[in-house]
């Protein structure tokens, strides 16, 4: 296999990757200074510009999280580090004489967890197709995604919503540095998947995000992770005690203590939640301060946010994936009747009717995945197809060997799709059964709308955009198809439900 170096002159510095099949890669390349010791909990800084090359041919640290999360192949475990702040670039090795459109990918992970280096995420057969790749690290849990700026003191000052800070800075850095790579900056894409794809609908309501992309695609947006600046200074405190501080020293603690002990008392607040039902996520964005000043349903129904393309969508079978792993979902009766009695009889009533089969353990499945992800997609379609062109999605396809194990088409299959991973040997075993063809035509056409979307913001003239009179739904699966509001019964008995309210 051929390879050899490949170098790059960008804002900070020399960056030098490596070319292979085809491609250039860049890893973990600095998109701001290490927010450590004085830095930690504030907002992101520029990199320092460094003398002679850097080398950025191996992955960094991920963000501080539990070790369990950072497993990139058999035994082998991801280093993790609060100097994080990093992102990779792929493209390919002869990009032609026009700039190509940017893709940049943020993960998901329940905002606790997660890595852009995750070889899923990897990203070359998207560059070889015809664009520049981009995917980042950002600030997670108790260090990026809880808002502890409540806590602060004029010796320990904490900055809010860290990680959409750092977001935020990862696009500058690709608007200053992305023709270096042959990418061009008037055409960049954001995308991502479960929180990342909350991070992406957040994005369209940050103020200074403005200009920094032109197109977003959000996959499985969750919803419950927003928070006002009220329910953020009842879960710091909240954090603090778990840590041990008093209100006079919770800055100071937070400050100093070890990452590890940080991440320990995130889990806890998060399980303290889920029994005392504190109503949003804990981990997430904060909305009511001046980074981010409008919730992100509420600035898209106004028409303040972000006035870009939108496509949005969600899975057939979401849930099935937490009846297994991440327990997080309301996915058993006792759960979900909990979850409704915050929100009253008659909104009860209306939503279990959707579900004919419940308490059956198969319509409790799906009304969690509704109640967690197809509600937050049907919510920001109909909000943001009012000010710009919005397109809305469900991915039915499963392959027969992920529908005999019971998942189908759950939370997260459609990455399989979106990076190609149906061609690997890991989605080899996926398609054992006879699915090749399907899954290799499922992938393709998902490929192309994405990449299409990234030129001209339009998926394919056969995607008609969402609006209230038809609710056009792109359905795919073996065959894909165009549906007019196939979920009406269970959209409709979501509407305006908020556990936020």
């Amino acid at each position: 296999m051929h390879e050899h170096t490949v170098r790059a002159t960008i804002s900070s510095g020399v960056v030098e990757g490596f070319t292979r099949e085809g491609v250039n890669r860049w890893r973990s390349i600095p998109y701001a200074r290490p927010p450590v010791g004085p830095l930690r909990l504030r907002a992101p800084q520029p990199p320092e510009p460094w003398r002679g090359v850097r080398y950025c041919h191996g992955f960094a640290n991920c963000a501080p999280q539990q070790r369990k999360y950072t497993l990139t192949g058999l035994g082998r475990y991801q280093p993790m580090g609060e100097d994080c702040l990093t992102l990779n670039v792929v493209a390919p090795e002869h990009p032609g004489d026009e700039p190509l459109p940017v893709l940049v990918f943020i993960h998901g992970g329940a905002y606790i967890l997660g890595s852009s280096a995750t070889p899923i995420y990897d990203g070359v057969k998207l560059a070889r197709r015809g664009c520049v790749y981009v995917s980042v690290n950002y600030r997670l849990g108790p260090l990026g995604c809880l808002d502890l700026s409540s806590l602060a003191n004029s010796a320990h000052p904490i900055d809010s919503n860290l990680f959409l800070r750092d977001l935020v800075l990862a696009l500058q850095w690709v608007q200053d540095n992305i023709a270096v790579f042959g990418g061009d900056p008037d055409s960049v894409t954001i995308f991502g998947e479960s929180a990342g794809a909350h991070a992406v609908a957040t994005l369209l309501a940050v103020p200074a995000a403005k200009g920094l992309f032109h197109q977003a695609i959000s996959e499985s947006p969750a919803s419950g992770m927003s928070c006002s600046v009220q329910q953020a200074e009842v879960l710091a405190e909240r954090f603090a005690t778990l840590l041990g501080a008093d209100r006079a020293e919770a800055a100071a603690v937070v400050r100093s203590a070890a990452a590890a002990d940080l991440v320990n008392a995130m889990d806890e607040l998060i399980t303290l939640g889920s029994t005392e039902m504190l109503g949003a996520f804990p981990a997430g964005p904060t909305y009511g301060d001046d980074y981010l000043p409008v919730e992100p349903l509420e600035a898209m129904r106004r028409g303040d946010a972000h006035r870009v393309p939108l496509i949005v969508g969600n899975n057939a079978e979401e849930a099935r994936l937490f009846t297994r792993f991440l327990k997080l979902l309301p996915t058993t009766e006792p759960m979900i009747e909990a979850l409704l009695a915050e929100a009253g009889p008659e909104v009860r009533a209306r939503i279990t009717a959707a579900y004919p089969d419940y308490p059956r353990p198969a319509a409790c499945v799906r009304l969690g995945g509704d109640f967690a992800f197809a509600s937050a997609a049907w919510t920001i379609a109909e909000a943001h197809s009012a000010h710009a062109p919005t397109y809305l999605y469900r991915y039915d396809y499963a392959p027969r060997t992920l529908k005999w194990s019971g998942l189908g088409a759950t939370h997260a299959t459609e990455l399989l799709a979106v990076f190609d991973v149906y061609r690997t040997r890991f989605g080899s075993l996926l398609t054992a059964a006879g699915d090749q063809r399907s899954a290799a035509r499922v992938t393709a056409d998902v490929q192309s709308r994405w990449l299409g979307f990234s030129r001209s913001g339009i998926p394919g003239g056969d995607w008609p955009a969402y609006d209230p009179d038809d609710r056009a739904v792109l359905v795919f699966d073996r065959s894909t198809r165009v549906e007019f509001d196939p979920d009406r019964d269970r959209r409709t008995a979501w509407s305006g439900f908020s556990l936020t309210g």
